[in-house]
């Protein structure tokens, strides 16, 4: 659980939970505190609580942050940060969409804060996005706080279901050409411990694709101590459905580690460097600030502590 301490001696541990934090006696020199892991915590100065509610499957705050601007934090943990947020979506997004030679379909499992579409859409090919968020208040929230992805919210390419993200996969007809999994890490008993299953990707996922067609999923802490809680185990799961697994990573300032993802397919990943550049120039709108060919390919150099796990 996240915590807000303040100048005047109090610590709010409920402080990100809509229930007890308030604006009324804020101190100037407050901060938010978020337990990593044991005997180890991340804090960070703020400038104001921008907002805090309360949801029937999580709670919610958007912190205003010294050190990251604006910061979406649920249930206790952090989110996004608005001056790094793009490091872990462009990782997420561009690499599977490059590779695909015309990514015109995405399904986007969780994404509720629109980051993940926003990406999505900046792809000329794309004709239909698919965002499927199990939590209607989330996504209202972040319409109204997020001011960066109020215009993928709005483009007509975007059909925005609030859903289980399994049930709603299994129900439709259609099947995509990338899908997306932009959930919350596979803590056991969690509420997405089963949409990181061998049983789902092998069941649900894998036959909701379009021939050569690509898979690709946030992947958790990947650094050279905390890779081992879920990252290495969805590369291992996710090698006996595809063929083709890349597991990839990059450092996030705001999440005080390096963030893994991986790519799969039954296809192989072949683009080079310049190739990967090409197909952003030509078919990508805007600069990235993060990616370029030279990154992606080695964003997938894992050290050697992490490969042999």
């Amino acid at each position: 659980m996240g915590e807000i301490s303040c100048s005047n001696g109090i610590t709010d541990k409920n402080g990100v939970d809509g229930k007890s934090l308030s604006l009324s006696g804020y101190r100037k020199s407050c901060w938010y505190e978020e337990e990593i892991e044991e005997n180890l915590r991340w804090s960070f100065a703020l400038n104001s609580i921008l907002h805090t509610g309360e949801t029937p499957y999580q709670d919610i705050a958007l912190l205003d942050t010294k050190p990251f601007g604006k910061a979406l934090v649920i249930d206790g943990k952090l989110q996004s940060a608005e001056v790094d947020e793009f490091i872990y979506h462009e990782s997420l997004v561009h690499p599977a969409l490059l590779h695909h030679p015309n990514p015109k379909t995405i399904f986007i499992m969780g994404g509720g804060e629109g980051s993940t579409a926003r990406e999505i859409l900046r792809h000329k090919t794309v004709e239909k996005v698919v965002m499927c968020d199990i939590d209607e208040e989330v996504v209202e929230f972040c319409k109204s706080y997020l001011v960066v992805n109020r215009e993928a919210f709005s483009d007509p390419r975007l059909e925005l279901v609030i859903n289980d993200a399994r049930a709603e996969l299994e129900s439709r007809k259609e099947s995509y050409d990338v899908i997306i999994g932009d959930l919350a890490d596979p803590i056991e008993g969690g509420p997405c411990y089963k949409l990181y299953t061998k049983s789902f990707y092998e069941s649900t996922v894998k036959p909701k694709l379009n021939p050569g067609g690509i898979f690709v999923t946030q992947a958790g802490p990947a650094g050279i101590f905390t890779h081992t809680e879920v990252f290495s185990c969805i590369y291992n799961t996710l090698r006996h459905v595809f063929k083709y697994v890349v597991p990839y990573s990059a450092h996030i300032p705001s999440f005080a580690d390096t963030w893994g993802w991986v790519m799969a397919s039954d296809s192989p990943f072949e683009l080079c460097a310049e190739e990967l550049d090409l197909r952003m120039k030509q078919n990508m709108k805007g600069e990235n600030k993060y990616l370029d060919g030279k990154t992606i390919s080695s964003a997938s150099t894992l050290s050697k502590a992490v490969r042999n796990s």
